[in-house]
């Protein structure tokens, strides 16, 4: 989590999904980053924020928000991708299913994606300015997105 002046990376992106939000009413930005669908089970005591319901909802209490108070949020989503190669692979698929159910039942909207494939990627948050940026496997910086005012 970081306030306006915070730039926040995650690495290192395979099967796993990253969500980088943002409520730009209160200029807070934050970015989690799941392994698992679904919701850690009762039996998980520790790191249930590797599971994507989890982790979305300590993302919403990060930015100061409840679930039925996303108004002013915006996310992207970065990952799910296929970086062994693995022909039986269903993570990445049950990753993006999972987070979209999620966020489609929360009402949150989702600006701008970079999913699936078989690169990893990283993700480069600048808050203050309001921009995304992604590598996707050796690729240079991209722009996915510049959150502001109108994406709410």
């Amino acid at each position: 989590m970081g306030g306006a002046d915070s730039i926040l990376i995650s690495n290192g992106i395979g099967s796993c999904i990253v969500i980088a939000g943002i409520n730009l009413k209160k200029e807070i930005g934050a970015v989690a980053h799941f392994m698992l669908p679904g919701k850690a089970p009762n039996t998980e005591e520790q790191n249930k924020t590797k599971y994507a319901e989890d982790a979305m909802h300590k993302l919403l209490q990060v930015l100061q928000m409840n679930d039925n108070n996303t108004s002013q949020l915006s996310v992207c989503l970065v990952g799910a991708g296929n970086v062994l190669q693995k022909e039986d692979d269903t993570i990445c698929e049950s990753n993006i299913r999972s987070i979209s159910a999620l966020l489609n039942d929360l009402k949150i909207r989702v600006s701008a994606t970079s999913l699936g494939g078989n690169c990893r990627r990283s993700v480069i948050f600048d808050i203050e300015k309001g921009e995304v940026f992604i590598t996707i496997g050796d690729s240079k910086l991209i722009l996915l997105h510049h959150f502001k005012q109108k994406d709410l």
